[in-house]
């Protein structure tokens, strides 16, 4: 708002940077800009006071699918003046000039304008789609369509951007579509829970048939491991049996020997005694017992003894 101080029979107008003012006087324009500042007579000026910075225009408005469910639109159109001769030729921007204030209330008629407008170029796509294609879809669909065909240079506006913030079917509807929704995610929840269920599964038979095959090679190696084992202590019976053969064959055949050397010399010593006469030999077996008899510290020699001996060698 233009800021107006009051003098006597003057009035002294200092505008904003982003406020365009027009001072007509006898239909003849005196003054035109942002940031002016300028004195006037209240009794000819017509002043009128247009705002050229951007301004958003929330709205919030019900639409009707093809599938006949309502749902709400709430979207938000950024705007600003850029032709404000238009815009105070189509719309009142006049102030008072004594207080500055609008004598009408623009801003609610440029409001009323585009919100129609946007819901025209809505209501025509949002009818065309069903409700669950306008939930996944139509705020896109429906911010192209805006951002396209909405216009408002006849009254001197430039339409700088559209965004749409939401669209919602009713509460029960809402409700339901969250439900089934949420059923269907469940469901791919569960899924996702079997499937990697069932990987564990796998993976816990592959390591068991993993275990189970190193068993099975492992007991393997032992089987081999014992019968290499066998072998080797059968080998080393064979070769300990096959060397003591060899030794009681060689002990064997070394008492054989002796013994054949021991007959040997003892069938000489026989063949030696044949030729020695009796005498002589009864001499040296006497002999041979003496040497073998214990000894004898004292002996008795009775007639009954020596009787026979003498007669023996008196013959």
């Amino acid at each position: 708002m233009a800021d107006i101080s009051t003098y006597p029979g003057l009035r002294h107008l200092r505008g904003a940077p982003t406020v365009h003012i027009r001072h007509v006087r006898k239909g003849k324009l005196v003054h035109e800009g942002t940031g002016l500042s300028f004195w006037f007579r209240p009794g000819t000026a017509v002043l009128s006071e247009v705002p050229v910075d951007d301004r958003e225009l929330p709205m919030l408005f019900h639409a009707r699918t093809k599938d006949y469910q309502d749902v709400t639109v709430q979207l938000t159109v950024t705007y600003r003046c850029t032709d404000p001769e238009t815009a105070t030729a189509r719309i009142d921007f006049s102030i008072d000039p004594d207080t500055g204030v609008w004598r009408q209330d623009p801003l609610s008629q440029i409001a009323n304008t585009l919100t129609e407008s946007t819901q025209q170029h809505a209501l025509k796509i949002l009818a065309t789609l069903d409700l669950e294609p306008a939930m996944r879809t139509g705020v896109e669909r429906v911010k192209e369509a805006v951002t396209t065909n909405l216009t408002a240079q006849h009254i001197g506006l430039e339409i700088i951007d559209v965004r749409v913030v939401a669209i919602r079917p009713d509460a029960d509807m809402e409700k339901a579509l969250q439900t089934t929704v949420r059923e269907k995610v469940q469901q791919e929840a569960d899924k996702a829970t079997y499937e990697r269920r069932a990987v564990a599964v796998e993976r816990e038979r592959a390591i068991s048939e993993n275990e189970l095959q190193n068993q099975i090679e492992l007991a393997k190696r032992e089987e081999l491991l014992v019968v290499q084992r066998g072998a080797n202590a059968l080998k080393k019976a064979e070769d300990h049996a096959r060397a003591s053969r060899i030794a009681d064959d060689a002990k064997a055949e070394g008492i054989r020997k002796l013994a054949e050397a021991e007959a040997a010399g003892e069938k000489a010593r026989l063949d030696a005694y044949k030729e020695i006469p009796q005498e002589t030999l009864y001499a040296l077996a006497a002999k041979e017992l003496a040497g073998n008899l214990p000894e004898i510290g004292s002996i008795t020699l009775t007639p009954d003894l020596i009787q026979p001996i003498l007669n023996r060698l008196a013959r």
